[in-house]
């Protein structure tokens, strides 16, 4: 049977862990709110980019000698998806949504009689598509 020594030391570190705990929600905080003004800062520089690009899309003039990037070839038979993952961090749901989303996709096009071709940017996207595709 514990004594009353043992009771002591197990609520001590019970309120040492609570403390480590309060301190690291106070740092990701923090770090959250950091994040969230940098993406809230940088809305009116994606809002001028969309703009200019729309400026530069309307300014385009498509003739037969055009390059095939820019005109197409009129067929949707080949298809790149771009699957980017995080390598950092405690996000193992949102980088088996996105592989599992993306296993889906790639289904449904191979389905239809498509070409996929997978490019992924992130250690996680790649060592589990590299398994199946």
């Amino acid at each position: 049977m514990p004594s009353l020594k043992d009771y002591r030391d197990r609520i001590a570190s019970g309120k040492s862990t609570k403390k480590i705990t309060s301190a690291m929600k106070m740092v990701a905080a923090s770090k959250l709110k950091k994040a969230q003004d940098q993406a809230e800062a940088s809305q009116p520089y994606a809002k001028a980019m969309g703009e200019m690009l729309a400026r530069v899309a309307q300014g385009v003039t498509i003739t037969d000698a055009s390059p095939k990037l820019l005109i197409g070839t009129g067929s949707d038979q080949n298809h790149l998806l771009v699957v980017v993952t995080s390598d950092r961090g405690l996000c193992g749901g949102f980088n088996g949504n996105l592989v599992r989303k993306a296993r889906m996709e790639i289904m449904s096009l191979e389905g239809e009689g498509k070409n996929v071709q997978i490019i992924t940017v992130g250690r996680k996207a790649r060592d589990l598509l590299k398994r199946q595709y």
